[in-house]
């Protein structure tokens, strides 16, 4: 105490400034630790804050282009089936129309008595080949009676010629083909058991089944064993 009380004022002055200062380093370079040691920890936060928000960007994104990717193919897939359907349905109609007009065609053949008559034998003769019997039985038109008979003449003579074989073909009277049917003649035997149908409307059905594929092939070059593609 009595060195203290032995400093003059000057000296205490000095001793006060030399603590003042060395406490005021120390206190700058804690401040300066502190603040480097705050930079440190922001610059990783940033980071990782970066990081993060690139990440959940990322993200988003390819939810988006997902989304998009996907929203894309079902328009194209909606319009391509559109398409198809389209086309499909123009094809049936042209098909449909096809075989429509057929028909029509068919019902002006037997106004040519001559071409009927041999037409009418040979669809006979199929029938008697098939069901190779005796005795059989023709319905028709009763517009078609007189032709019919003739066709059954000569359907008797040459199933004669080809088999050796006499066979006895009647008309059916009590139960004639309707009158808006294209023509043709139903060939039953067996005692009506057994009857084939070479009607023209029946064999138009026939080949509008049988012919398709090569129809199809004809018209639009479709392979009947390839699927319609987009």
């Amino acid at each position: 105490m009595s060195q203290i009380h032995a400093l003059s004022d000057d000296q205490v002055a000095g001793e006060l400034r030399k603590m003042t200062a060395f406490i005021k380093q120390e206190a700058m370079e804690k401040a300066n630790e502190i603040r480097l040691k705050a930079d440190e920890e922001f610059a990783i936060e940033k980071s990782k804050l970066v990081r993060q928000e690139t990440a959940s960007i990322d993200t988003e994104y390819e939810k988006k282009f997902k989304q998009a990717s996907m929203s894309q193919q079902i328009t194209r897939s909606t319009v391509a089936n559109k398409s198809r359907i389209r086309i499909l349905s123009a094809r049936q109609e042209l098909l449909d129309r096809l075989f429509e007009d057929a028909g029509k065609k068919l019902a002006s053949v037997s106004k040519d008595k001559g071409k009927y008559q041999g037409i009418l034998k040979n669809l006979i003769l199929e029938g008697a080949y098939a069901l190779s019997e005796d005795k059989l039985q023709v319905k028709a038109r009763k517009a078609d009676y007189d032709v019919v008979k003739k066709a059954i003449e000569d359907a008797q003579t040459e199933y004669k010629s080809k088999v050796n074989k006499d066979v006895t073909i009647t008309i059916d009277e009590s139960d004639p083909l309707p009158e808006g049917s294209t023509g043709g003649v139903t060939i039953s035997g067996t005692g009506g058991r057994i009857d084939i149908n070479n009607t023209f409307d029946e064999r138009l059905k026939i080949l509008e089944t049988d012919a398709l594929p090569s129809i199809r092939v004809t018209l639009f070059g479709e392979n009947q064993n390839r699927k319609f593609k987009d």
